[in-house]
C-alpha cells in the first residue's frame, strides 16, 4: 500500500448503510483527522445540503464539517460558475440543488436561461419537465447532477436521477453533461477543493460502478471496500481493477 496525501470517500456503503455507521469506515476517518491527512466526502446526492450531511457524520462520531462535504449539487454550481459566475440557471431538485444556486449567486430564470440544472426531485411534474425541455431546445446547456438510474430503498431499487434526466433527453434529443460519479467532473472539483494532486490522492467506494469508475477516470488510484454495493465475486468480473480490494477499512495499513 502506498502513502497517500488525501483521501477522497464516498458515504452510503463505504462509511454508513443507511443510518447506521460502519465502525471500521468511523476509525478509519478519526485516524485520518488524528495523522493531519486532508479528506473528502464525495457523494453523488444531490438532495441533502452539505449542512445535513456533515450532521449526519458528526452523530456517527465521525470529524466532520460541512466544508468536508462534496455533493453533486455543489459540484453542479462550481462547475456552471466556472463557464458563467452570472449565469441564469433553470434548476430543477431538491433543497441541496437549490442551496447550492442559490449560494452560487445564479438567478433563477425559467424562459431564457443559460442553464438547467437537473438533479433529483420526489415531487417532479409534468410542468417542470416541460419548462426544461423548451429551455433545452431554445439552446440553454444542459447539466444534470448524477447518471445513477437507480436508487434502493426499503422495497427495491426506484428510479434515480439518471432515469429522471432521461425523460428530457428523450424529448429533446440533447444529453446533459453529468458532473458525479463515474463522471471525473466532481473527482477533479474535488482535488482542487483539496488543493492535492491525482497521484498522492486515493478514492475509496463501495460501488465500482460509480466511485471506483470515478477513480479510474479521473486517473486516481482507488480502494473498494466490500461493505456495501459490490461484492468480492462480481468485482472479480471487472475487465480494470481497482488498485485495493479490501473487506474493510480496518485492513487499511498506513505509513509512519
Amino acid at each position: 500500500m502506498k502513502k497517500y496525501d488525501a483521501f477522497l470517500l464516498d458515504l452510503d456503503g463505504t462509511v454508513y448503510w443507511g443510518k447506521e455507521e460502519i465502525p471500521e469506515a468511523v476509525t478509519f476517518v478519526k485516524t485520518l483527522k488524528s495523522k493531519g491527512l486532508p479528506y473528502l466526502f464525495v457523494t453523488n446526492n444531490s438532495t441533502r445540503t452539505k449542512e445535513a450531511v456533515a450532521d449526519q457524520l458528526s452523530g456517527f462520531g465521525i470529524p466532520c464539517t460541512p466544508d468536508d462535504v462534496l455533493t453533486t449539487s455543489i459540484a453542479t454550481a462550481s462547475y456552471i460558475k466556472a463557464r458563467k459566475p452570472n449565469a441564469k440557471v433553470l434548476y430543477i431538485g431538491e433543497q441541496g440543488l437549490q442551496q447550492a444556486m442559490q449560494s452560487a449567486g445564479f438567478t433563477y430564470e425559467e424562459e431564457h436561461p443559460d442553464f438547467v440544472a437537473f438533479g433529483m426531485d420526489r415531487q417532479i411534474t409534468y410542468e417542470k419537465y416541460a419548462k426544461a425541455c423548451l429551455a433545452v431546445r431554445s439552446g440553454a446547456a444542459f447539466v444534470s447532477t448524477n447518471p445513477d438510474v437507480a436508487l434502493p430503498n426499503e422495497h427495491g431499487l426506484a428510479p434515480g436521477n439518471g432515469a429522471l434526466t432521461s425523460v428530457i433527453t428523450v424529448s429533446t434529443g440533447v444529453k446533459p453533461v453529468f458532473i458525479g460519479k463515474p463522471e471525473p467532473i466532481i473527482i477533479d472539483l474535488a482535488l482542487e477543493k483539496l488543493a492535492t494532486t491525482k497521484r498522492r490522492t486515493l478514492m475509496i467506494g463501495d460501488n465500482y460502478d460509480t466511485d471506483i469508475m470515478a477513480g479510474i477516470n479521473a486517473g486516481l488510484d482507488t480502494l473498494i471496500v466490500h461493505t456495501g454495493v459490490t461484492s468480492a465475486e462480481v468485482l472479480k468480473t471487472k475487465a480494470v481493477q481497482p488498485t485495493y480490494a479490501l473487506n474493510s477499512l480496518s485492513e487499511w495499513t498506513f505509513h509512519e
